[in-house]
């Protein structure tokens, strides 16, 4: 039987999901998804497979997943406002493409933009808490910016792996890694001033991003200094990050497939 295959780019506010992946008795992104297929299908069989997975109360301005099926969707605008039309309003489908069986999502190449949004010294709205994390202490943005930079390149990144084993590969490339000032998100309830750490490269150990931003908000506190993350990333290094920045402000921003 005739296969067709399709990517999908998604885009969804992550605070009130357990992350990506299906779990018992929990609420999650693929969960949704799988459900609104499964009534817009009418019960036709299909399946659907992400490029990567978000963790609890991680948001996507832009994610993709395939969806595989029997059958060839004759009008894939119709197609995809019906899919809007019935999926929650946290998650909206960006675009439809078909694509071949040569495609593989989870090993095609590709390059993964994150951000992580956060802002410092102040308590905000709350309306804030979804996707901007609120660091109560002053930080020093100078040296954090300082610190950014160097987790650029190549590079041993075990530290900054959570629960790393011996076994892992840590060995990575961050093709890109500054911290700046956000214009990208803004809202009337937003303090004056937000910061977005932006992050670029083919893939993310677990928890990775946050690690690193755990480390950059250590520094902007004062409790390491930049020769400890140049030194955390050299091989061999034995430190162990112990803490992982707040889900809530990491997006997935961008993801391009080569």
């Amino acid at each position: 039987m005739k296969k067709y295959y399709y990517l999908f780019k998604i885009q969804y506010l992550g605070y009130r999901f357990h992350g990506w992946q299906k779990q018992p008795k929990l609420k999650t992104i693929h969960l949704m998804i799988d459900r609104t297929f499964n009534y817009i299908l009418e019960g036709k069989r299909f399946k659907t497979l992400a490029s990567g997975r978000t963790d609890a109360m991680v948001s996507a301005n832009e994610a993709a997943f395939e969806l595989f099926l029997n059958e060839p969707i004759e009008d894939k605008k119709a197609f995809l406002e019906l899919f809007n039309y019935n999926l929650p309003q946290d998650i909206r489908a960006l675009s439809i493409e078909e694509v071949d069986e040569n495609f593989n999502i989870i090993q095609h190449s590709k390059t993964k933009e994150y951000i992580y949004l956060f802002s410092h010294g102040q308590k905000n709205h709350p309306f804030c808490a979804p996707i901007l994390t609120t660091i109560l202490d002053e930080l020093d943005i100078v040296t954090m910016k300082k610190g950014a930079k160097l987790f650029q390149g190549k590079h041993n990144f075990k530290t900054y792996c959570y629960k790393a084993t011996d076994n892992g590969i840590y060995k990575r490339e961050v093709l890109l890694c500054e911290l700046e000032k956000n214009n990208l998100f803004t809202a009337n309830f937003f303090p004056k001033e937000t910061y977005i750490l932006r992050i670029k490269g083919k893939g993310f150990m677990r928890n990775q991003i946050r690690l690193m931003m755990g480390a950059l908000i250590k520094l902007g506190k004062g409790e390491i200094s930049l020769s400890y993350i140049e030194d955390s990333l050299k091989s061999g290094s034995k430190e162990v990050m112990d803490y992982i920045a707040p889900a809530s402000g990491l997006i997935l921003n961008d993801i391009k497939f080569e």
